[in-house]
């Protein structure tokens, strides 16, 4: 089994400019980017034309670490304190079950645990002291 812990930032529709900030203050080098329309169409929600060009999901490395991106959907905005996140990714379905259940104890289930095109367990939730937690269970290609 394996664990990690990578911030992840929550950006108001400005994450390409921050990805290329920090490529550039930081030498960092972009591993992954895709917007909300590259991702698969989900007929039961369709895409908003605002929302194609904004980044779903976005990795860098900055020296031996990670650093993940997304933009919000449109119509949602991060809140002061929001906007950095950390995301707990392993191996393992179980391991995820028990790291979500622990931390939504006393705490706000954001998204709950649930299979997912890119992964086999993934949630999103806020702990009793306000930290937001992604659950992110690696396994999907």
């Amino acid at each position: 089994m394996s664990l990690r812990l990578t911030p992840y930032l929550m950006m108001n529709g400005n994450a390409s400019e921050a990805i290329e900030f920090y490529e550039k203050a930081l030498n960092a080098k972009l591993l992954f980017k895709q917007t909300f329309g590259e991702m698969p169409e989900n007929p039961e929600f369709p895409l908003p034309e605002e929302a194609k060009g904004l980044v779903s999901h976005a990795m860098i490395q900055v020296g031996e670490t990670g650093m993940m991106f997304s933009d919000n959907f449109p119509g949602s905005t991060v809140q002061a304190g929001d906007q950095v996140t950390i995301c707990i990714t392993t191996d393992d379905a179980t391991q995820s079950t028990a790291i979500f259940e622990a931390l939504q104890q006393d705490g706000d289930v954001k998204m709950p645990l649930q299979d997912t095109f890119f992964s086999p367990a993934y949630g999103i939730v806020k702990d009793k002291f306000g930290v937001t937690f992604q659950i992110f269970t690696e396994g999907k290609e």
